[in-house]
């Protein structure tokens, strides 16, 4: 486990939570917070995030959105802590569980939620060079496969539930195809950092048993302007609300 010298107190949502994090390894940024604001939960539905790690996309979802039941499974036994510890110092109730998505612990397997979320690593772990923190290297290139990700989700979800996720567009085609081959409904919200830019990472939703068309919607901005202009923040008035405030980042599925 991670010793207190080890670990800083970071703030996310304005300050509404506080998040222990490793000084080295695995940091969360606004991904997971864009993660929790995408997701179209509604008091007493339940959610699964497939890895966890410090619990900071679960916690900012219960933050949004009261009256969630929400369960957490995370592979890294130290980042498992953290997430309790986390949802402990927040006050709210985040069940977590250690283990790998390919062998669920009984406890998940015996269930079945309204939506799961997750965020899957962003590299495959042969296309880059290995990260030196192991905690890191996991979240960043993790063993299982996408279409192991995607079939743990399907099997976790009740009938009409949603997967929600956020991932890098290189990583687009791999998991569209696993998602597509069990789930329907599919959207793709592209992220872009400004107008015109690329956009870089995108956010996944998908419905059990849903038959509507795929649709791939126009981009999130993140920052006004055309590029960084100083040493102040630029997000969009609606980044900001989604950062600071917890507001929803899209709307609700039609």
């Amino acid at each position: 486990m991670f010793a207190p010298d080890m670990l800083t107190r970071d703030e996310f949502l304005g300050g509404r939570l506080r998040i222990l994090q490793p000084k080295k390894g695995y940091r969360a940024g606004v991904d997971p917070v864009l993660l929790a604001a995408s997701v179209p939960a509604r008091a007493g539905q339940s959610v699964l995030e497939l890895g966890c790690g410090a619990g900071v996309a679960s916690l900012c979802l219960m933050a949004r959105v009261a009256g969630l039941d929400v369960a957490g499974l995370e592979i890294q036994p130290e980042y498992a802590d953290l997430a309790r510890q986390n949802a402990e110092a927040n006050a709210m109730r985040l069940d977590v569980h250690e283990g790998d998505l390919r062998a669920m612990p009984s406890a998940l397997r015996a269930r079945r939620f309204d939506h799961v979320i997750a965020n899957p690593p962003y590299h495959r772990s042969v296309a880059r060079s290995p990260a030196r923190d192991e905690g890191r290297e996991i979240a960043f290139a993790g063993e299982a496969a996408l279409a192991d990700w995607a079939a743990a989700a399907s099997r976790r979800l009740l009938p009409s539930g949603y997967l929600t996720a956020i991932l890098h567009t290189s990583r687009l085609p791999e998991f569209l195809e696993a998602v597509s081959a069990r789930l329907g409904s599919v959207e793709i919200f592209p992220i872009a950092p400004r107008a015109g830019r690329e956009a870089g990472r995108f956010i996944l939703r998908a419905r059990k048993g849903g038959r509507a068309d795929f649709r791939l919607h126009a981009p999130v901005i993140m920052h006004e302007g055309d590029a960084h202009a100083g040493d102040w923040e630029s997000y969009t008035p609606h980044l900001r609300g989604v950062l600071r405030e917890g507001r929803p980042l899209l709307p609700d599925p039609d």
